[in-house]
């Protein structure tokens, strides 16, 4: 059966996937990084969601320094105009970051670029359910930090990110 974005699969469902149906099913759940998706498809079954969104976050707590950049790194810019992963396009006009004003435009740009260049990475935020301004004051409090500091929320937020987009591709009942 042909899975549109109206109709979210069920966890049994989940469960009698294949590796490749279910990477393309939950691939993008991190962004450009189906590998975590094919990973944690070894430990099905899955009694529910969140045993389905733990083993994910598994394979991320097992990621090598430089796989969980690797992963920050996919990440698009805040108020950025790049092309990005349609989940991230969604997330980021439901937070108003697609009708950004030329000043607060800049504003982001210019958190962005002190961001990039403290961290080496970009800045990531679960942003749904904030407005702009609330993503900013964040994006400020969050340049004081220390690196690994930065490297830990990040991954952070990208785990709630992830919980974020399955909770729309999984029926919960």
């Amino acid at each position: 059966s042909i899975h549109s974005k109206a109709m979210p699969y069920a966890i049994t469902d989940v469960n009698q996937m294949s590796q490749n149906k279910f990477v393309n099913a939950f691939g993008a759940v991190y962004e450009e990084t189906p590998a975590i998706a094919a990973q944690a498809w070894k430990k099905r079954p899955f009694e529910n969601l969140s045993q389905l969104h733990q083993a994910m976050c598994a394979v991320i707590s097992g990621l090598s320094e430089t796989e969980q950049l690797r992963l920050i790194r996919a990440h698009p810019e805040l108020g950025s105009k790049v092309r990005m992963a349609a989940a991230s396009v969604q997330e980021q006009s439901g937070a108003g970051l697609s009708q950004l004003s030329a000043t607060e435009y800049e504003r982001f740009n210019a958190l962005n670029a002190a961001y990039k260049k403290k961290f080496n990475f970009p800045f990531v935020m679960a942003i749904k359910g904030y407005e702009k301004t609330e993503i900013l004051a964040a994006f400020e409090a969050r340049l004081q930090c220390s690196n690994q500091e930065e490297r830990a929320r990040s991954l952070a937020e990208i785990t709630q990110i992830a919980r974020f987009r399955l909770n729309d591709l999984i029926t919960t009942f």
